[in-house]
């Protein structure tokens, strides 16, 4: 017996891995992680199909186990890719002491689709080697690192931070004029792209509206300014 977890991706149904797909359509209940999932998704599946959002975690396991004992095929279908705030281990700690198994099927992250939607990359020869991804405290985070995090100097992103913009720029002890780009919705329809620097990119977020589903990302990669070509296509 095995409950099946699936990254469904950052929001464009055709950027679900095949075999995250292949599981969908073969699937007799999916339980799946609310609006942060498209539609198109879900259309034409035969299975029971159960939105997880404001259910606890104790009601979201249950219905797993009971199907999943009653010989049903079950997946939990996790926005972007589940090993990224999803919650995914206090899942699976249930459902093993249940002697249920799970198998993960990794999904494109949002991270990365924000990023194609910039087009650059999250390292940068001569600009950035390393990527911080961390969010601001909140309801289930008491304090954040986002302060000491954010004196390494290299690509920051920061997940679940826009509605508290204002204090995330606070926070970042980098000079004003570091480039900072904020994507909402990366790859759906609506997905939209501001850029920025420290200085003013709350402001600009404001002025759009925008206080959801959105990255915050951090640094001269924004720009593409200022990197060193790779040595693969150095001229010799």
């Amino acid at each position: 017996m095995e409950v099946n977890i699936v990254g469904a991706g950052p929001g464009d149904p055709d950027l679900i891995t095949c075999k995250g797909k292949k599981l969908l359509e073969e699937a007799d209940l999916v339980i799946y992680a609310g609006s942060l999932i498209n539609d198109e998704l879900l259309e034409n599946l035969e299975a029971q199909k159960i939105d997880s959002q404001n259910r606890d975690l104790k009601e979201i396991t249950q219905k797993m186990i009971n199907a999943t004992k009653n010989g049903k095929k079950v997946v939990r279908l996790h926005s972007g890719d589940p090993s990224l705030y999803g919650a995914i281990v206090e899942q699976i700690e249930i459902l093993q002491k249940n002697d249920i198994e799970v198998e993960i099927t990794p999904g494109v992250s949002s991270i990365f689709a924000a990023t194609s939607a910039l087009k650059t990359q999250l390292t940068l020869k001569g600009v950035s080697e390393s990527v911080i991804f961390t969010r601001p405290a909140g309801d289930t985070l008491k304090e954040d690192k986002l302060k000491e995090l954010s004196k390494q100097q290299t690509t920051l992103v920061i997940f679940l931070g826009i509605s508290k913009i204002d204090e995330v720029v606070k926070k970042i002890e980098r000079p004003l004029d570091t480039p900072v780009a904020v994507v909402y919705k990366a790859s759906w329809n609506e997905e939209e792209v501001i850029k920025g620097k420290l200085s003013n990119i709350a402001e600009k977020v404001k002025e759009a509206g925008i206080e959801r589903s959105a990255l915050i990302i951090v640094g001269n990669v924004v720009e593409k300014k200022g990197y060193r070509r790779s040595k693969l296509y150095q001229e010799k």
